[in-house]
């Protein structure tokens, strides 16, 4: 609530009492979960229904951020974005944190039946993403982007197992998630059409495997250090 609704209203004032163009970046949070079955997926347009305390925050500062350019005239722009991936990502996150598991020998923990799925994204191309809707973004739109890249978490773990060597049921289940969302799933199509973006990172597990190899370099330069 600190960051995500008092840091965006903070933000918000002192871009408009500086004359600031003003990109808020969001979460596919904001819009709740889908069914595993459902091939819909999340749009502009889909209506709002956060889930988790996080997401009724972040859904907050979107309201905020349309709120002061209809009310002020603030010029913005908003994107949703799907859940990233890259080897400098904090290992409190899904990724990082099996992958240094797996580095100290633990079982990674995987959650409820691991059937969730999230829809994934390199780093990279989110803020190639959200440099073009800088740049040649509609002001007073909102973006989604997004790579068309599904995956349950259970199939992202047992790929890093693959990678790093171990057996696909070296996992260490443990009880669900309070409020676990099913399923996110991003249409970027207004991206790409409007803006002509397209993500470059296309094959998720070749850039898992880089992200293995980047962290594990990184570690033992620590090491020698």
């Amino acid at each position: 609530m600190k960051t995500n609704v008092e840091g965006t209203y903070c933000l918000l004032e002192a871009a408009r009492a500086h004359g600031i163009r003003f990109h808020h970046v969001s979460t596919d949070e904001v819009f709740g979960d889908l069914a595993l079955e459902d091939p819909v997926r999340f749009r502009e347009d889909s209506p709002y229904r956060p889930g988790s305390p996080y997401a009724a925050s972040k859904a907050s500062s979107d309201l905020l951020v349309r709120a002061w350019a209809r009310t002020y005239g603030l010029p913005v722009t908003i994107s949703n974005c799907c859940n990233n991936y890259g080897s400098l990502q904090n290992e409190e996150k899904f990724i990082p944190a099996v992958i240094e598991s797996i580095r100290r020998g633990e079982r990674p923990r995987l959650y409820g039946d691991g059937k969730n799925v999230r829809d994934w994204i390199h780093v990279d191309d989110h803020a190639c993403a959200v440099w073009t809707i800088l740049n040649e973004g509609r002001l007073g739109e909102t973006y989604l982007i997004g790579a068309n890249c599904e995956r349950s978490n259970l199939e992202v773990l047992q790929t890093i197992l693959e990678a790093m060597g171990k057996p696909r049921g070296f996992i260490d289940w443990v009880s669900d998630r309070p409020g676990h969302d099913r399923r996110y799933a991003i249409d970027a199509s207004k991206l790409r059409r409007e803006l002509g973006w397209v993500p470059i990172h296309d094959d998720f597990e070749s850039g898992l495997r880089e992200v293995i190899v980047a962290r594990t370099a990184m570690n033992k330069r620590d090491l020698a250090d």
